[in-house]
């Protein structure tokens, strides 16, 4: 955007490099999948990382350490601490927006599941990524579909909207992001952004898989609205 490389959620591991996340019924090491390239190559040419929130499938140790400490780093103002602890020397927390040469980062609410299990996954967020001339970036983060994420869509108006739509559960609780049936509900509330599916089938208990979401929205008339990329896969927005 605006000419510059912002890097999101680095997660970075070779292919089961961690046990499968506690309290979750399947028992495949993570990652799943291996990375489509090199974790140097990731980060060649990166100008700033935005990172939504400390969770290891957000940044994890193979990330901290492919990552040049001097790079800006863009976080919660809750995450601020542990990331120095990690060696990181140029965090920018944002409370409300941020700028990084003309490109603005505005923090949005999330709701990291239902009920009690949300309030344990606290603190996530969002954020809102916008430049002159450019299609405005909605990355929702890890979130269910909730009265804040609707009000961030109807007040940003995002040209792209990034879900992460896996259905992250654990034995008990809800999913702690979107299932198929939040995604359609955002995409029926807000038919003016292009839809971006991620965070499926690499993580042990992300259990909604492309194809099943891809089915779900094919029946409601949706498909053409949310674009489910596939590993290494690159979406171009102008």
């Amino acid at each position: 955007m605006a000419g510059r490389v912002l890097l999101v959620d680095p997660m970075l591991d070779d292919a089961g490099a961690r046990p499968a996340i506690q309290g979750t019924e399947n028992d495949r090491r993570n990652p799943l999948v291996p990375l489509p390239v090199e974790a140097s190559d990731v980060a060649d040419g990166v100008d700033a990382v935005l990172v939504t929130h400390l969770h290891a499938d957000h940044l994890d140790q193979s990330a901290i350490s492919a990552l040049p400490s001097p790079l800006p780093l863009f976080c919660q103002p809750e995450d601020t601490a542990a990331l120095t602890d990690h060696g990181f020397d140029d965090l920018r927390p944002v409370r409300e927006t941020e700028d990084f040469g003309g490109i603005s980062i505005t923090r949005t609410p999330a709701r990291h599941g239902r009920g009690e299990i949300g309030e344990r996954m606290a603190p996530a967020s969002g954020f809102v990524v916008a430049a002159e001339n450019e299609p405005k970036l909605y990355v929702a983060g890890d979130t269910v579909w909730c009265p804040e994420v609707a009000e961030v869509l109807a007040r940003e108006q995002p040209n792209v909207t990034v879900v992460n739509a896996g259905a992250a559960q654990f034995v008990e609780g809800g999913p702690i992001t979107m299932d198929g049936a939040d995604v359609a509900d955002l995409t029926q509330s807000a038919p003016w952004t292009q839809v971006v599916a991620v965070h499926m089938e690499a993580i042990n208990h992300c259990l909604l898989t492309r194809d099943a979401l891809r089915e779900k929205l094919a029946g409601l008339g949706l498909a053409a609205y949310v674009a489910t990329p596939a590993d290494g896969e690159e979406l171009v927005f102008d």
